[in-house]
């Protein structure tokens, strides 16, 4: 029981750790940007597209899936299922929260896509083609992102086999919706920016 006790708080503070690395800040400060004070100055991919193009921000999605995947993978490797899950829930806790940059990070998307891909697959599936479709209809990324997270809570309540697993996807959904407050209140008011608008 011990060394399961000491597994899981490796899991979680690595994972921490792997969040707290910032995609978007190393990248964009190559770029000779400072991505914290430009665009709607958040550090995730999607600010990384307004303020880098195309390029800079796939560089910074792939960079935020990856260390989540290792995240994920961590936790697989030492505690199965629920280590990935914890594994999954700290890599976006650090990713949102860095230690690293004053605990001013992303939304948690990129991370999210990573670790619902990585530890229940069909579910993540279905929910990230209707977060594409809600993307490519609407082009509000910010209710894509949501769109996905409230799908697959959704499909993991109903298809879990333990219902632990729908309280941690429940937990990623409100993880989702606190970090997209404000992009709901501009959805709400119908000035919410638009993929290839500029911030308003």
């Amino acid at each position: 029981m011990t060394n399961d006790i000491l597994k899981y708080i490796l899991i979680a503070v690595a994972a921490y750790f792997l969040g707290s690395f910032s995609t978007g800040i190393m990248v964009a400060k190559k770029a000779g940007h400072d991505i914290r004070s430009e665009g709607s100055k958040n550090t995730g991919a999607s600010n990384a597209l307004r303020i880098l193009g195309v390029r800079g921000g796939a560089l910074v999605f792939i960079g935020d899936f990856i260390k989540a995947a290792l995240a994920v993978g961590l936790g697989w490797l030492l505690m199965s299922i629920n280590g990935a899950m914890l594994g999954g829930l700290c890599v976006v806790l650090g990713h949102n929260w860095p230690i690293f940059f004053g605990f001013k990070g992303g939304k948690g998307i990129a991370c999210s896509t990573a670790v619902l891909l990585f530890t229940f697959p069909w579910q993540a599936g279905i929910a990230i083609v209707l977060c594409l479709a809600v993307i490519y209809f609407t082009r509000y990324i910010s209710l894509g992102s949501l769109t996905m997270l409230f799908v697959f809570a959704v499909l993991l309540l109903f298809t879990a086999s333990f219902f632990p697993a729908a309280v941690w996807a429940l937990v990623l959904l409100i993880l989702g919706v606190y970090r997209h407050r404000s992009n709901l209140v501009r959805l709400k008011n119908g000035t919410e920016n638009k993929i290839g608008q500029k911030v308003k």
